[in-house]
């Protein structure tokens, strides 16, 4: 990884954002983020790291900000500034073997009945499983859908989005499928270090000025769009 080493906030040319390595929903962010920056004559440059890292080296200042994270970050990296309004989202969702049945009538606590796979250190799946009695956790969204399609688990657990597009990775059409509706919505927002204060009103009108016309979903589903189709099986 390297620093950015200039200070100044607005009028800069390029803003390095600490995007978590391995996410696809990270990649599909920064995506749109770059739609949405265009506007304002700023070019990204992501910075890959691990979930802890990120946050280390952002809310120290030495990259500008986070490509997406939960609104509670700011709760306790109050030098990361949440740019208001949230400009995407994931959705977590219950995959399962095709042709297996499961009621999803009560989110979580649907699957507290089953033997449930989850990837390690993901927040959300790790707060809506929380106590349920046969949790397992691997270690990435890949070791996730391979283990479902063995059999080691009834049902996993990863952002929509994201785990279509490992299923289509690893040829696992037609074995492991998505189940309707998703266990939750969650609102995600991007962040930039306090020193960018004056940026954050602006980032924010161009989000809502795409979000109306809806430009900002346009770009979403061509990025998705464009992955998903990339994706090798």
């Amino acid at each position: 990884m390297h620093a950015r080493r200039d200070g100044a906030a607005v009028g800069q040319t390029v803003l390095h954002l600490a995007r978590l390595e391995n996410v696809p929903d990270q990649f599909l962010g920064g995506e749109i983020l770059a739609a949405v920056y265009k506007r304002l004559g700023i070019t990204m440059d992501f910075m890959d790291m691990p979930a802890k890292r990120s946050l280390l080296e952002s809310s120290q200042g030495r990259v500008d900000g986070e490509v997406q994270r939960i609104l509670a970050v700011q709760e306790q990296y109050p030098t990361l500034l949440a740019v208001q309004p949230s400009f995407t989202f994931i959705e977590p969702t219950a995959f399962v073997r095709n042709g297996a049945s499961m009621r999803l009538d009560h989110g979580w606590k649907s699957l507290a009945p089953y033997s449930i796979g989850i990837v390690r250190g993901v927040g959300s799946s790790e707060r809506g499983t929380q106590g349920m009695p046969a949790v397992q956790a691997v270690t990435t969204m890949e070791n996730l859908m391979q283990s479902l399609d063995a059999g080691r688990f009834d049902v996993a657990v990863n952002d929509r989005f994201s785990g279509l597009l490992v299923i289509r990775r690893l040829g696992l059409d037609g074995k492991v499928q998505p189940l309707d509706p998703p266990l939750e919505h969650i609102p995600l927002y991007h962040f930039l270090h306090e020193r960018h204060r004056d940026l954050v009103a602006k980032v924010g009108q161009v989000i809502r000025s795409m979000q109306a016309s809806g430009e900002l979903d346009r770009v979403r589903r061509q990025v998705m769009d464009a992955m998903l189709a990339s994706a090798r099986g």
